[in-house]
């Protein structure tokens, strides 16, 4: 990453990765509350990229430090697979997994951004994505756990 716009349009696309990947989910999770669950996680996510391409288009990024950043950005992919005939299991370990990503993505930008408003921004969306995954977790242990 060499620039904070960059940062921005990497955040951005992780979060629409994020829609599509709990879209996916509430077509598959068991019974209509956990698909709402999971659409409201969709729609959240939505907000957080919207967030975040609204501090890119509307020019908060003018007092933004331009200079490069080696994030190492590969260090944050999930390398879980999701497949067609993964479980409910499955697909609350890989979005545990996503929000831990997320969540360290976010912890990483705002200690590298010198802009507050940037570094506010990344501090935010850095708590919501760790109570997602706390939300996973306890869905995990009062789904799985118990089950067996």
């Amino acid at each position: 990453m060499k620039s904070v716009e960059e940062i921005l349009d990497y955040a951005i696309a992780r979060e629409q990765q994020a829609v599509d990947f709990y879209t996916k989910l509430s077509n598959m999770a068991p019974g209509i509350q956990l698909q709402q669950l999971m659409r409201d996680y969709a729609a959240e996510e939505q907000r957080h990229k919207d967030k975040l391409l609204a501090v890119k288009t509307d020019g908060a990024l003018d007092n933004a430090h331009k200079q490069p950043l080696d994030l190492k950005m590969a260090d944050y992919l999930v390398d879980v697979e999701e497949t067609p005939e993964m479980t409910y299991q499955d697909a609350l370990i890989i979005a545990m997994k996503r929000e831990q990503v997320a969540f360290l993505l976010y912890t990483d930008l705002a200690e590298k951004v010198e802009s507050p408003e940037l570094k506010s921004l990344f501090e935010a969306l850095a708590r919501e994505e760790a109570s997602h995954k706390n939300y996973f977790e306890s869905e995990y242990d009062d789904k799985i756990y118990t089950d067996n």
